[in-house]
Order: C-alpha cells, then sequence, then structure tokens
C-alpha cells in the first residue's frame, strides 16, 4: 500500500487512491451513529486530514475511540471525497493502528492556548503545534531558498571552523573552548593560565564569524559562502538576540561596495520571493493569527527598489525628525533598533540600506573612506526588524590594514595569514552577513528571535 503525507492527501487529486498516512492526532469527535472523526498531522502542511473512522474497525471501541491529542497513529482507506467545506478530501478508514499513546491528564498540548513564552519550556513538543510547525516549514523553506540563491549565481559553498583562535568582530563576546580542568587550571610563572597545555595549545573560541575564513577562500574562488551556526557571549535579554544562531555570509573577490548592496538587494528579493511561492498556507496563518502585515512586507520588499542612503544622511533624518528616542541621535553613536525602525518604517517606508559609517562603530577589516572618518559598511535594514544583513567592502590595502589594527591594539601576530590575503594578490573584495532567524522574524511576524529557533540558547537557558 502507497504512503503519502497529508499534505498530499489533502489534495483533491489524491481522491480514489487506497493509501496509508501516519502522524498524530489532533482532535478526535464521535458522533452516536457508532463513527468518529479523528484530525491528524504530520508537519508536512499546516492543516489536518480529516479521518473517518467506522464501528466496522476492529479495534474502533477498545482503541479509536479513547485517542486523544498527541497520539501517534497509522491510518490505511481511501482518499474521497469530503462533504465539509474546509477541506477537499477525506480518508475512509479501513484499519487504524495505534504507535503510541498520550496520556491527556499529562500532555500538556491541549486545546487551551499557551503563551509562547510557556512553550519554550515544552521546546520537546512546542512543533506539534500549528504556530511552531508553521515556523519550522518557512525556517526550511528560506535555509533551502539561500542555497538555492548562491548556487545559481555561481558561489561555492564552503565550510569555515566552528573552532577558532580568531575574534572576528574584535568584541571580545566569546565562549572559550578547553579542556584544562576549570577548577584547577595549569598556570606560567607569571600567574596566567598556561594555554600551551589546553588541547590546541592556544587560546581557543566558539567562532562569532566565518567571515575571515571566507575571505581566504574569495580571494582563490572569487565568490564563496558559509552558512552556519555563530556564537555571541553576550549578556543580552532582548526579543532580538541569541547566543547561537545561524548566519550566511558570502564573500566576493572583486566586488566594490556598491557590488555588495546590488547581490544583498537581489539575495533578500529572491528569499521573499520563496517564502510567497512555497509557504502560501503558512503566511496565511501568521497572517490571521500573528501580524496581519506579513504579506504586505514580502511584497513591499519583493515589489520596490531598496532606498540607499548614507549613516550622516540618516543621523540627520533622525534628529530632524521630531521624535523622542530612548537612544539619544548623535553622528559616532551606532543606530538602535528604533531607529532603524523609523527609518523603515515611517521615513522610507520600505526596506533601506545605509552605508558609510564612523569607523570607531565597525569592526577592523572595514575599507577606511578617504575622509578618514567613515568605512565602506552597509547595514540593510527592513520594516518590523530593523537590521537584517550587515556587510562591507573589505579592506584590501595592507598598510591602511596594519594600522587600523595598531590603532585598535590588535595583534598583527595573531592575524598573519590574514594580512598575507593583502601581500600575495591583493584585490578589492566584499561580503555580508544575513542572521536566518532575523529573516525568519521578519517573515512569519513572530516578536521574540527565540521562537524562531528550535532551541533557543540564551543567558541562563541551554535546555534541551
Amino acid at each position: 500500500m502507497e504512503r503519502i503525507t497529508v499534505a498530499e492527501a489533502r489534495r483533491a487529486e489524491a481522491i480514489g487512491r487506497h493509501v496509508e498516512v501516519r502522524g498524530w492526532v489532533r482532535t478526535r469527535r464521535d458522533s452516536k451513529a457508532n463513527f468518529s472523526f479523528l484530525e491528524i498531522n504530520d508537519g508536512s502542511c499546516l492543516a489536518n486530514l480529516q479521518v473517518v473512522a467506522d464501528a466496522n474497525l476492529d479495534n474502533y471501541h477498545d482503541q479509536v475511540r479513547h485517542l486523544t491529542a498527541g497520539c501517534s497513529v497509522s491510518v490505511q482507506g481511501t482518499i474521497v471525497a469530503s462533504a465539509g467545506a474546509e477541506q477537499a478530501t477525506e480518508l475512509k478508514a479501513e484499519q487504524v493502528k495505534v504507535y503510541g499513546w498520550a496520556d491527556p491528564e499529562k500532555y500538556p498540548l491541549q486545546k487551551k492556548r499557551h503563551s509562547f513564552e510557556k512553550l519554550r519550556e515544552w521546546a520537546h513538543l512546542r512543533p506539534r503545534t500549528n504556530t511552531f510547525g508553521a515556523v519550522a516549514r518557512v525556517r526550511n523553506c528560506v535555509a533551502f531558498a539561500i542555497h538555492q540563491f548562491f548556487q545559481q549565481e555561481g558561489f561555492l559553498y564552503i565550510h569555515t571552523p566552528i573552532i577558532t583562535a580568531s575574534d572576528c568582530e574584535g568584541a571580545g563576546a566569546l565562549f572559550r573552548v578547553t579542556t584544562l580542568p576549570l577548577d584547577n587550571p595549569p598556570r606560567r610563572p607569571d600567574g596566567q593560565v598556561d594555554f600551551q597545555q589546553d588541547f590546541f595549545g592556544r587560546p581557543t573560541y566558539l567562532t562569532v564569524s566565518g567571515q575571515l575564513e571566507a575571505e581566504i577562500y574569495a580571494t582563490a574562488l572569487s565568490k564563496v559562502y558559509t552558512f552556519g551556526p555563530t556564537f555571541r557571549a553576550e549578556k543580552s535579554y532582548t526579543t532580538r538576540h541569541l547566543a547561537e544562531f545561524w548566519m550566511v555570509e558570502p564573500e566576493m573577490a572583486f566586488y566594490d561596495l556598491d557590488d555588495n548592496m546590488e547581490l544583498a538587494e537581489k539575495f533578500l528579493k529572491y528569499l521573499a520571493n520563496a517564502v510567497l511561492q512555497r509557504c502560501q498556507e503558512d503566511l496565511a496563518f501568521f497572517e490571521k493569527f500573528i501580524d496581519p502585515q506579513v504579506r504586505q512586507r514580502l511584497e513591499t520588499l519583493l515589489n520596490h527598489s531598496f532606498h540607499r542612503c548614507s549613516y550622516s544622511e540618516a543621523v540627520g533624518i533622525l534628529e530632524k525628525s521630531g521624535q523622542t528616542f530612548e537612544f539619544p541621535v548623535a553622528w559616532g553613536k551606532d543606530l538602535q533598533s528604533e531607529h532603524e525602525r523609523y527609518l523603515t518604517e515611517h521615513h522610507f517606508g520600505g526596506p533601506v540600506i545605509l552605508y558609510d559609517y564612523p569607523k570607531q562603530i565597525k569592526p577592523f577589516y572595514m575599507r577606511l573612506n578617504d575622509d578618514g572618518r567613515t568605512v565602506r559598511a552597509m547595514d540593510l535594514l527592513v520594516p518590523g526588524v530593523g537590521e537584517i544583513i550587515g556587510g562591507s567592502q573589505r579592506e584590501e590595502r595592507l598598510e591602511v590594514l596594519e594600522q587600523r589594527m595598531r590603532e585598535l591594539d590588535m595583534s598583527l601576530d595573531d592575524y598573519w595569514w590574514y594580512l598575507d590575503l593583502r601581500r600575495f594578490g591583493t584585490v578589492p573584495h566584499s561580503g555580508f552577513g544575513l542572521g536566518l532567524e532575523r529573516f525568519v522574524q521578519f517573515v512569519t511576524g513572530m516578536t521574540n528571535i527565540r521562537d524562531v529557533i528550535p532551541f533557543p540558547r540564551t543567558p541562563g537557558w541551554a535546555e534541551f
């Protein structure tokens, strides 16, 4: 017998097929006429498949009529046209096999609504809810589209290290990796921890970015991208930050900042189109229950050119806005989420790319402008979220890069290999990073980033 998914079984073209469907019971209701309606879902789509099970089944009275939410089943039968208005088909059961029971007294996902905060405590069960099943399908769609885009654009997918000795951002918010005994680590004569006795023979950390290593491959293979987990040991409790998150980072040789901005815009439009085309049912759910603007935001992103504005111009706009911001606006200070959202949602009415930021608020590797005050950085901002992409043209001039690193008291010896890229065939090159979770927030309208990653890692929370 052919086994199909709930999504396949719900299509009109499935009518007449003799099939098996497996999934989890969402609800059961019984009729006085000795038959029951089961709603089952297997995660392949948002909607459930209605199963009609009658008293002729061998296990109808002792099993089927005792099924509750959370039970897992296999149903064999024939797909028939449904008399109900909400679905085209239903499955007339000829056999129902119960794989696993779920005690209704203990199973937490009952009919009443639970807060997203409460569901984080049940991260092992929350994918069974409509909201988190939909988030998972959208996240899957976006991740697949990321690979499709870069492969179609002629990029090579490379894997950069999770464990690294370099701090890409220079912020120092790193998770240390060590095998040394924490209660009594070996020490040097000066009292400092002797990392030469550690596993790697030196201090190592979880990566904050694969960018520096991606630059190595870009300066040999021209266009590359890396896509994987990154880590920040920041004690941030906001709805926009995680300690572990996923980033896609393309790096392109012979690209200047304008090329970089064009690619970022084309990339986001590709992702928006993919979600609009492939996740219509889930988008309708988010539009109805989470944020009525989700589809409109995606269509605006897809159908309009992104505004481009220098950081200095943006500061001027904010200063003249007449708005009272929690964080004061001043040239030389980094823009906060409230500033970014004002620019996208009120002033420009759509996505905007800011560029040429003050050098003191950006990392060492960004190309210095001729004014000596700003660097060739860019941040792509979208309504509802704020910054979603950050990138720059990289500093390809050896002497300028070395001077910048000295200004920041960085060890040139620690980055000898990075400097070598400027000694041996240096080229203008650029890249950017997109946080997957930030984009999934934008797509779904989910307000807390903890709810768009399967198992959030935040200060004080590493459950599951």
